[in-house]
């Protein structure tokens, strides 16, 4: 695994559907061969009020790792990650008085997977209890394993099939403070598969809480 980068793409007069194909002959065009389909889901538990300060739990799969479930938890001052195996899912539904799912807010991307030389490439559909929210692109360079020794490279890449709709300045998450040297951010950390997850829970957050309509029904 290698660094990924999330890069929200605009639904402009187009439906899911049409931007997704759109996407997917720039992709073709580039050279880029099928390779499968790909998921990240999220879904969302609440604690019981009665039992303390308010807490927030965030499940979530992705396919590229299929025995791991992420979990993090959101104490409303700091996020504290967890990787476990599939068990965690079960264990959730046993403590429900404790944690209640918020199933209105499951959401999801999905997709094609593509492969040209060093990257991956996915085109996601994002998806929140059967409504559609709009298009995220995945790419992960798999050489390398620090954001800031590939972000240029992958800047370029990103914009040769996306254009202007990615920014020159290095995504926000890679400019946060390192939890393990506080003097460092991210993007001199060693990326690790929670990074892809937590990218993914910032992007799905802000899905969220967008108060539009959704841009059609399904794509």
């Amino acid at each position: 695994m290698g660094v990924t980068v999330l890069q929200p793409y605009p639904v402009e007069n187009k439906s899911g559907a049409q931007t997704i194909e759109f996407l997917l002959k720039r992709v073709v065009a580039l050279g880029a061969v099928p390779a499968g389909q790909f998921l990240v889901d999220c879904e969302t538990y609440s604690s019981n009020p009665q039992l303390g300060p308010p807490r927030t739990v965030h499940i979530l799969h992705n396919s590229e790792q299929p025995a791991s479930v992420f979990s993090i938890l959101d104490t409303g001052t700091k996020q504290i990650p967890l990787v476990t195996d599939g068990l965690f899912d079960l264990l959730m539904t046993r403590i429900a008085p404790a944690y209640t799912s918020k199933k209105q807010t499951k959401i999801e991307s999905k997709g094609q997977r593509f492969e040209f030389g060093d990257f991956v490439i996915k085109l996601g559909s994002v998806t929140m209890s059967q409504n559609f929210k709009g298009v995220m692109v995945e790419v992960e360079y798999r050489p390398c394993l620090v954001p800031g020794s590939c972000w240029e490279l992958m800047r370029e890449f990103l914009q040769g099939f996306l254009g202007s709709n990615v920014s020159n300045s290095m995504p926000a998450y890679f400019t946060q403070r390192s939890s393990i040297n506080p003097n460092h951010s991210k993007a001199n950390e060693i990326y690790q598969p929670i990074d892809t997850i937590n990218q993914y829970l910032e992007h799905f957050t802000n899905y969220r809480k967008q108060t539009m309509a959704p841009v059609g029904a399904r794509p």
